[in-house]
């Protein structure tokens, strides 16, 4: 894979974003599940004070730039730790550019943000049965909160 950049999602994402929502929630047997509009994601990402963020992963390849990926997160609060967390909702990587650097680069970024922020905790979920994303987060060092 050639240079991966990540960065802000845009309201020209908006289409993207569906898209990619559409597709994880397909991998994870529940497309029916999703009600998300146009407008939901325009009226909570990209409004005035949006508490919830979008970003892109894109690889250039060549001169041309072609999203592979993408995450959402917010911040959550704990009150044990007294301090902000990170939490990512979805993240998703197209199955052609798996095993490539892009979900790692994601995470990365994230976790960039997580210590620029002064976060306490970097955490989301995982479905049990997902044995591929659960053995990526492994090999990244991470840790379960059970």
């Amino acid at each position: 894979m050639s240079t991966l950049n990540i960065r802000p999602a845009t309201e020209q994402d908006i289409d993207l974003i569906l898209h990619f929502v559409r597709e994880l929630a397909i991998y994870e047997k529940a497309e029916h599940e999703v009600l998300a509009t146009p407008e939901h994601v325009r009226r909570t990402l990209f409004c005035a004070n949006p508490a919830v963020f979008g970003l892109i992963c894109e690889v250039n390849d060549g001169g041309q730039n072609k999203a592979v990926g993408f995450a959402v997160y917010f911040f959550n609060y704990s009150t044990w730790q007294g301090q902000h967390g990170l939490y990512l909702e979805d993240l998703y990587v197209t199955p052609d550019a798996r095993g490539h650097g892009a979900g790692k680069a994601l995470l990365q970024h994230l976790a960039q943000i997580a210590v620029d922020r002064d976060c306490g905790r970097f955490e989301w979920s995982v479905l049990d049965w997902n044995t591929p994303s659960i053995e990526f987060y492994d090999r990244l060092g991470a840790l379960p909160q059970n």
